[in-house]
């Protein structure tokens, strides 16, 4: 680990300024950041430490929805009574991440800024434009088994590992932010993240020093909710792939649709056409062998990953089999 400068700030637009500096870095649980800074994958010159600020709670909004403070633990999030009881998805995937153990440590919005677990990003001494944009992708040719389907570009193939941030997308999250220059900018989550193109050193909105302050969730959509994530073992596995739905059945037909995969792609996926295909019509077995068509007409494997592609098709079918028995 290279040596860097440390600063403890007192209110979050101490933060965003401090965090503004060339080579600067927010830390809050640090569940990702150590271990990239002790593998020199990331080498701050600098460590914003934001563990302190008054931004771990977790408020009912007038609409219904929930304010959630950046520095809310996982585990805390996962237990509390009105995601318990309103977002049973978001529930689930914070449960189904990591150990209980990291789970205490991790926030909220660090959760959603965590950093891809591609093998070649982690190992300096490979190709990786996320890491060192311009060297190459060592994946595309090389072991990967965990990578993208769809989503992918030439220059990256690698996956975003957060559950939270699957079920956040299908719930139409907001990211509220604090900018240094004092101001402040709410973006959907959808507008947050950002596919590999030929940046994908560059993975979300965030201008310099930006923070993330709270994420908000509208009230919770209709219907019944899950999330189903497959995984190489019970516990402590990123998802091969993973779905957040929330289905609304009326009169024998689905009224509403939300969903959104993990495990696929470069960033939380969700495709609006699933949704339009399904809604209005009766479930069925041929609707949703549509709508898993729809999800993987543009999938591609590389090679290990094949699998996905068939993988994806059934955990869909299985989850929408499941929300409108």
């Amino acid at each position: 680990m290279k040596p860097f400068h440390y600063a403890r700030a007192g209110t979050p637009e101490d933060a965003a300024r401090a965090g503004a500096v060339a080579g600067a870095k927010f830390i809050a649980g640090g569940t990702n950041l150590l271990d990239l800074m002790k593998l020199q994958v990331e080498t701050p010159e600098q460590i914003v430490d934001i563990s302190r600020l008054d931004l771990n709670q977790v408020e009912e909004t007038e609409d219904g929805g929930l304010r959630i403070g950046a520095l809310v633990p996982n585990a805390d999030l996962a237990a509390h009574p009105l995601v318990r009881q309103r977002y049973e998805a978001l529930s689930r995937a914070l449960l189904a991440g990591a150990s209980g153990q990291l789970r205490n440590k991790a926030s909220t919005g660090g959760n959603l800024l965590q950093r891809t677990r591609c093998y070649y990003f982690y190992e300096t001494g490979d190709a990786c434009n996320k890491r060192s944009p311009g060297s190459g992708c060592a994946a595309r040719d090389g072991f990967n088994r965990i990578h993208a389907v769809l989503g992918a570009s030439e220059a990256c193939i690698a996956t975003h590992p957060s559950d939270m941030a699957v079920a956040m997308r299908m719930l139409d999250a907001t990211v509220a932010t604090q900018l240094p220059d004092g101001d402040r900018r709410r973006l959907s989550i959808g507008d947050f993240y950002r596919l590999p193109g030929d940046t994908p050193h560059i993975e979300n909105a965030l201008r310099p020093g930006e923070l993330i302050t709270h994420i908000e969730l509208p009230a919770p959509p209709p219907g019944r909710q899950l999330y189903r994530k497959v995984r190489d073992r019970a516990s402590y596995a990123f998802a091969l792939v993973s779905v957040a739905a929330a289905i609304a059945v009326e009169e024998g037909r689905i009224a509403s649709a939300k969903l959104a995969f993990g495990g696929l792609a470069h960033m939380p996926w969700r495709d609006g056409a699933i949704e339009e295909a399904l809604v209005g019509q009766a479930p069925s077995d041929a609707l949703f062998a549509t709508a898993s068509d729809t999800l993987l007409r543009d999938a591609r494997g590389y090679g290990h990953n094949d699998f996905k592609i068939p993988l994806a098709r059934r955990v869909l079918i299985a989850t929408l089999k499941e929300l409108t028995a």
